[in-house]
């Protein structure tokens, strides 16, 4: 088995790709061979068609991922550290950007790093012992993965400052109140859960999929301007069969059946 299987496992059912953290006996603490793995299975989702949505989540029961890995920062100079942000922080985007449906699946703490991967996911289920945080400030340090862009956008500037600032953890009562997560389950029905969200999102258009996704990265892009790229999406929706079947089987109320063309 190659180092980069070991460290994440990749489980394909039916389409849905799960990508598992597995450095449990580290809290899944994302490394950059844990980086470089969950960027190849992503940049794989960009071009194999046959992978429709994936979830990302870690290994165990204590843990999706408990931050960056601070054993490679200690000896860090600065130019070294603003391309190892920027390098988290491209491959973050790449999973903002994806226009197939991302979930995290956050089993346990979320951390650091961890928390801004989750982030750079579509949506957020938790299990109901999950717990939220950004301690980089207690490093001497900011999140740099993306964190201080996308938390503000999430739930607001105060309340990120404030998490950024204090280092404080949410639960997932708290998580759930604030907008971080979508929904809060327990560990058993996590996957499950998650699952059963793609799939019935997956029922729909896929040209509708995809164009929502990518109409929604570009509203939090250009801070909400973007109405003509709206408008054309929604042209293209309108030159597809699809779009022909789900106004057909609206009239003639039944469940439509898409072909993504």
């Amino acid at each position: 088995m190659s180092e980069s299987s070991s460290i994440l496992e990749v489980r394909n059912e039916s389409g849905i790709l799960i990508l598992t953290l597995n450095r449990p006996e580290k809290l899944n603490a994302l490394n950059r061979a844990v980086l470089h793995a969950i960027d190849a299975q992503i940049e794989l989702a960009y071009t194999d068609a046959s992978i429709r949505a994936i979830i990302i989540t870690g290994s165990g029961t204590k843990a999706f991922a408990a931050g960056a890995d601070i054993s490679e920062f200690s000896a860090l100079q600065p130019h070294e550290a603003q391309l190892l942000s920027q390098e988290g922080q491209l491959i973050f985007q790449k999973i903002d950007k994806l226009t197939k449906p991302v979930i995290a699946a956050v089993n346990g703490f979320a951390l650091g790093g961890g928390f801004e991967l989750t982030l750079a996911c579509h949506i957020r289920i938790a299990s109901d012992n999950a717990k939220f945080g950004l301690p980089e400030a207690t490093l001497g340090l900011l999140p740099g993965y993306g964190g201080t862009q996308r938390l503000p956008m999430v739930i607001g500037k105060g309340r990120a400052i404030e998490m950024m600032l204090t280092a404080d953890q949410a639960d997932a009562a708290k998580a759930l109140a604030w907008g971080i997560v979508n929904a809060v389950t327990t560990q058993e029905e996590l996957i499950p859960t998650c699952i059963s969200l793609l799939n019935k999102m997956l029922s729909k258009a896929p040209t509708s999929i995809q164009e929502v996704l990518r109409c929604a990265h570009l509203a939090i892009e250009t801070g909400g301007t973007s109405f003509n790229e709206e408008a054309k999406s929604f042209g293209r929706c309108a030159g597809t069969q699809d779009f022909k079947e789900g106004v057909e089987a609206f009239l003639g109320k039944r469940k439509a059946t898409f072909t993504g063309k």
